[in-house]
């Protein structure tokens, strides 16, 4: 009786692993090797999900052409602080796109005042839109290192919405997640650093401050004073982050033989370290400096304003939009912005 039981469940096992062979199967897997044979630095995704991410970052169509007015900006409109020796024209054409760009539900008046003067500043997303003018044009002029000549526009980041999709704001007790049953005082699991239970502050102290990033000892038992565990654990909260805010694993910039050696890393650490220099600017000098000028229900509840960080361009993707270039059609977005 035994014996027939016992046949009958292996039979019945060999049954559902038959229809699970024959069910299932792996889709069709999108590989590529961004490192040296035989040291595992390949990035590996499904043919499908590629093709949907394709789908979500294609970018809208360029504005066509302006014929030149001759006439500058600065002459043809009041208060033009940004621009101003832009052709008028071509001015105009790249309101058009910018509306298109952040605001295509709310038009012109999400900027500009309904019923007043082009040249009233009694919005305060008008005022933001002129900071945020200024610091795409810092980028795609002074961090080639990172954007090279790809450069970036208002959608890279906004992507028809006003607010973009990826921000961050100072933690605090009221937006920390409270601890669940016992946790031995670990750090709630969060979905900025993949769902681990890593520190949630991975933003203010590398992408606000200038933190050290790297933590690795070069020695079995490293002498003086050293990071702590709570900065390691932040480091590596930083780098789940970019992961994630890039769509890619640890290989895509390290390699696993030796993560701290420059030498044998791949050139996209190098883009990284700007990247990482880049948004320190971006959020110090063209975001923080805004806190006067945004109400409160747009800031975090610390009272801060909401930030950007590598997600916030990339969003899932190593090249924001698949590396499509916008500001080739936009070129007066690649000069230096006026001081």
């Amino acid at each position: 009786m035994k014996l027939g039981l016992t046949i009958a469940a292996a039979l019945s096992g060999l049954a559902v692993a038959a229809v699970a062979f024959t069910t299932f199967t792996v889709p069709p897997l999108a590989a590529k090797q961004n490192g040296w044979r035989g040291t595992g630095m390949v990035q590996i995704d499904t043919k499908r999900n590629e093709a949907a991410r394709k789908a979500a970052n294609a970018v809208p169509e360029a504005q066509p052409p302006a014929d030149k007015a001759n006439e500058k900006s600065s002459a043809a409109y009041k208060n033009v602080q940004v621009l101003g020796d832009v052709d008028s024209a071509e001015f105009l054409r790249l309101m058009t796109a910018i509306t298109e760009w952040v605001s295509p539900e709310q038009g012109c008046t999400y900027c500009h005042k309904e019923g007043a003067e082009l040249d009233d500043d009694s919005l305060y997303t008008k005022v933001v839109a002129r900071r945020m003018l200024q610091m795409t044009m810092a980028i795609n002029s002074g961090w080639k290192s990172h954007v090279a000549e790809t450069g970036v526009t208002c959608y890279t980041c906004h992507r028809g919405q006003p607010v973009p999709a990826n921000v961050w704001s100072l933690q605090t007790a009221a937006n920390t997640p409270p601890y669940a049953g016992n946790k031995d005082k670990q750090n709630y699991p969060s979905g900025h650093v993949g769902a681990a239970s890593l520190p949630n502050d991975i933003y203010a102290p590398y992408l606000s401050k200038a933190a050290e990033i790297r933590v690795e000892s070069k020695k079995a038992l490293p002498t003086g004073p050293n990071p702590s565990i709570q900065a390691t654990e932040q480091t590596y909260g930083l780098m789940m982050h970019m992961s994630q805010g890039l769509g890619v694993n640890c290989t895509f910039c390290h390699n696993t033989q030796n993560f701290g050696e420059w030498s044998t890393s791949t050139p996209q650490r190098v883009t990284a370290w700007h990247g990482i220099r880049m948004m320190r600017e971006i959020n110090n000098t063209y975001i923080d400096t805004l806190a006067n000028v945004f109400p409160a229900n747009r800031k975090g509840p610390a009272g801060d304003v909401l930030k950007a960080n590598c997600a916030t361009c990339h969003a899932g993707e190593s090249k924001p939009l698949y590396g499509v270039s916008m500001v080739k059609d936009y070129l007066e977005l690649k000069a230096a912005p006026p001081r």
